[in-house]
């Protein structure tokens, strides 16, 4: 959709929000269907080719209003969720269907989405020590208890274990910023004969710094042997997903308990939309469901997603996931992810060709971490010229004890010639500063 389109769309939609409130006395009070309606008037999986902006406004009368907010938000959400699922070929324990124990939900972050892994977590493990030992209290099975993730990982997830009570172990990570099964199981020995209490582990697929992939499949058979909750942090890269050449790196996520990535980073969904999923829906709401008289219905069992997350309220966030899936289509949005991944190629060539420079690590999606060949101080200089002539944007990282610098490829707009005009603009800048060093 250009900007010619999107301004006369968004006049359409400003009438057809006009129109409803000045007849919104002839509309129901109450929706008059019935739990489960939503999912017969619409596909079963997304489209694989893109469908017109026409089709999806009309679907609006024709799924959405009968449903008015309640229960159509909830009933669309599952049902993109899975959807979205299997895009990603997400195991069926994973998906809600008509009888799955497991599902979807939308977050706001990935960092919430952590959060609420981690306390689920921390309900799972206190409830089940409580059902053999009766006369542990919470307080000191909460003191035992020690949460890992990667010393990759985004800070979030140190934060989640500070917001939950709990401490949390960075793991070390290998020569690819990866953490291993090895690594897990030798702490996991340690832990446990200091009489701590393992129940949790976020492994990354992308992490911030170098968009490094955990060995999931190593730490997942490692996590359920000993009954430890393992959530999948995919926040950037899971995105990626969709295309079967990426798949490959999801592979392990059968082992998991929760998985989660934002399609607001990279899958042309606005902020905010972090998609998260559970093997068991219970686990979930068996950490957080109160009702309360005034929260009671008819319809209780038949999903209430409040229960899945910490705030009560929600927004209609699966619409903007519907109007995505259907205008861009599965294969418009594979050749999306595709297209970013081959403009990160691009600049590593670049980056290669010149001699003065090395790659920090592999270039597997949309990140390429680069510096110069020369202390840290001398990356650090560069990096605030490059910013500071605010043509371009770059955030840097430590990478084994190196400041490195970081080139994203992010925008929906980005096209070859942005990438040539950035590395011109980098290797003019480096120049410079190479000439006026001692010689």
């Amino acid at each position: 959709m250009d900007a010619a389109e999107f301004r006369r769309r968004g006049k359409e939609m400003v009438d057809y929000v006009a129109d409803y409130l000045e007849n919104i006395e002839k509309r129901q009070v109450y929706p008059d269907v019935e739990p489960g309606y939503l999912r017969s008037l619409i596909p079963e999986e997304a489209p694989e080719e893109a469908e017109s902006y026409e089709d999806v406004v009309k679907d609006i009368e024709r799924v959405i209003m009968p449903g008015a907010a309640s229960p159509a938000c909830t009933e669309l959400e599952t049902v993109m969720l899975d959807w979205l699922g299997k895009m990603l070929k997400l195991p069926e324990d994973f998906l809600a269907g008509t009888e799955g124990r497991g599902g979807g939900v939308i977050q706001g972050t990935a960092s919430e989405a952590t959060l609420i892994a981690l306390l689920a977590a921390r309900s799972k493990i206190v409830k089940l020590i409580q059902a053999d030992h009766p006369d542990r209290s919470e307080t000191d099975i909460i003191s035992k208890l020690v949460a890992y993730s990667s010393d990759q990982a985004h800070s979030s997830v140190e934060r989640a274990g500070l917001i939950g009570g709990v401490r949390m172990k960075k793991m070390p990570t290998d020569s690819k910023f990866s953490v291993r099964g090895a690594a897990l199981q030798k702490v996991l020995e340690e832990d446990r004969a200091a009489g701590l209490i393992p129940f949790f582990f976020c492994a990354t697929l992308g992490t911030t710094p170098s968009c490094a992939f955990d060995c999931i499949t190593e730490l997942g058979p490692i996590c359920n042997a000993e009954k430890i909750w393992m959530h999948i942090d995919a926040a950037y890269a899971g995105s990626a997903f969709i295309c079967p050449e990426f798949r490959p790196l999801l592979n392990g996520v059968e082992f998991a308990d929760s998985f989660n990535f934002n399609p607001h980073k990279w899958l042309l969904v606005n902020f905010d939309c972090s998609a998260m999923w559970v093997k068991k829906r219970s686990d979930i709401i068996g950490a957080f469901k109160m009702e309360p008289l005034y929260l009671k219905h008819d319809h209780q069992e038949s999903g209430n997603q409040s229960h899945w997350q910490i705030p009560l309220g929600r927004r209609f966030r699966s619409l903007k996931m519907w109007f995505v899936f259907r205008m861009y289509g599965l294969k418009g949005l594979q050749a999306y992810i595709r297209k970013h991944v081959g403009l990160a190629k691009e600049f590593e060539t670049l980056v290669r060709a010149d001699q003065r420079f090395e790659i920090s690590a592999d270039v597997v999606l949309g990140l390429v971490c680069f510096r110069f060949k020369g202390s840290n101080e001398l990356n650090e200089t560069l990096l605030k010229r490059i910013n500071r002539a605010r043509k371009i944007h770059l955030v840097p990282c430590q990478l084994a004890g190196k400041f490195v610098l970081r080139f994203a490829v992010c925008a929906r707009t980005t096209e070859s010639r942005h990438v040539q005009e950035a590395w011109s603009h980098i290797s003019h800048l480096a120049s410079e500063l190479l000439q006026e060093l001692p010689h």
